[in-house]
């Protein structure tokens, strides 16, 4: 039996169907250890307690020589920049503009002030510390807008150079830990102060780092501080969109030296799905369940990013860098605090 013969056309479509076979496979295995990864850390987070994303991270870096072998390579970095742009969209199926709204323009005011206080605070001082510029900016806008979920998001439109992904861990680690702390450690400072309700939730829907955290600790306190405190949170959330366009424009010219394929389109589409979100959701198109099931997504797409970037991060990298950026993620955590407190018992808010 003759083998058959296919035309020049024929061909170039069987290698094309080829490649992207491989393709898929390469990305499958790798993808895989990073969901094998979140489910366990996940599992272990909701059995025995502590962040999950900390957990996700100390898992990944622990499989580090994966990022060195060349059937994961690819499924690992798919993780690290397609999975965590569709998990920060997400995000923006957490709010609406009528829960924005029900706070008030006080509240409103310090989120937006405090964040970009601390974002400028967080470069003036990796400059004073003899950090680079970009890593202030970086942690400042994780400690200021929501934790590791604003980490990954800003990373992902600053420009690219070797230290790039090894900061994006280092903040995340900081941001996670510092989060975890002042979730135990910021109710009782509301407790000692006899905040109201209203004005504990303020406080730490405004201080607090991660969202998992600010819900934990509001409702320690009491329902209405939960919930005070989670839309408090959500507009902090919110804060993700001008601040990455800021980025954008801040950057232009670093990521246009480094080549037209490194240039980020003006609007992002994790952003633009973002806004999309609370658009629809502003206007009640989408079902709370569903709405439920988007939060759920975008929790594992985010845990699943976290177990890509630890294991693209060695523990010997991480050693070499010394205390000054954990010196500098602490003092832009104690400088949103005090500001975020001082105008909640001085100006009245919450009352």
């Amino acid at each position: 039996m003759k083998p058959p013969v296919f035309s020049p056309l024929e061909k170039d479509c069987l290698a094309w169907l080829t490649h992207r076979i491989g393709s898929y496979r390469n990305i499958g295995r790798g993808l895989l250890v990073c969901i094998t990864i979140a489910l366990a850390t996940t599992f272990i987070a909701d059995h025995y307690g502590g962040p999950t994303l900390l957990y996700a991270l100390l898992f990944g870096m622990s499989l580090h020589f994966l990022s060195d072998e060349g059937r994961c390579r690819e499924g690992i970095e798919f993780a690290a920049r397609t999975v965590l742009r569709l998990g920060v969209a997400l995000l923006g199926a957490r709010m609406t503009f009528e829960q924005v709204g029900d706070l008030g323009i006080g509240p409103v005011v310090t989120v937006i002030g405090s964040v970009a206080f601390v974002i400028v605070a967080g470069a003036v001082m990796a400059r004073l510390l003899g950090l680079p510029r970009d890593l202030g900016l970086l942690t400042g806008g994780a400690v200021g807008i929501c934790g590791a979920s604003a980490a990954l998001a800003l990373s992902a439109v600053m420009p690219r150079h070797e230290n790039s992904e090894r900061n994006t861990i280092l903040t995340v680690v900081g941001v996670t830990t510092l989060s975890t702390v002042a979730m135990v450690v910021y109710p009782l400072i509301a407790s000692v102060l006899e905040l109201a309700n209203t004005q504990a939730g303020i406080f730490l829907g405004g201080t607090i780092h991660d969202v998992a955290q600010v819900v934990g600790a509001g409702y320690m306190i009491s329902d209405e501080t939960g919930d005070t405190s989670t839309l408090v949170k959500l507009v902090r959330v919110a804060m993700l969109v001008p601040v990455v366009m800021v980025f954008i424009w801040l950057f232009r010219s670093s990521r246009q030296a480094e080549g037209d394929n490194a240039k980020v389109p003006m609007l992002p589409s994790f952003l633009v799905g973002f806004v999309v979100l609370v658009v629809i959701n502003s206007l009640g198109l989408i079902p709370e369940t569903v709405s439920d099931g988007m939060s759920t997504l975008s929790r594992w797409c985010l845990v699943t990013a976290i177990a890509a970037l630890g294991i693209k991060t060695s523990f010997h990298k991480l050693a070499v860098v010394g205390w000054k950026p954990v010196i500098l993620m602490v003092l832009e955590t104690l400088l949103l605090l005090f500001v975020v407190l001082g105008v909640v018992m001085f100006a009245g808010l919450g009352i």
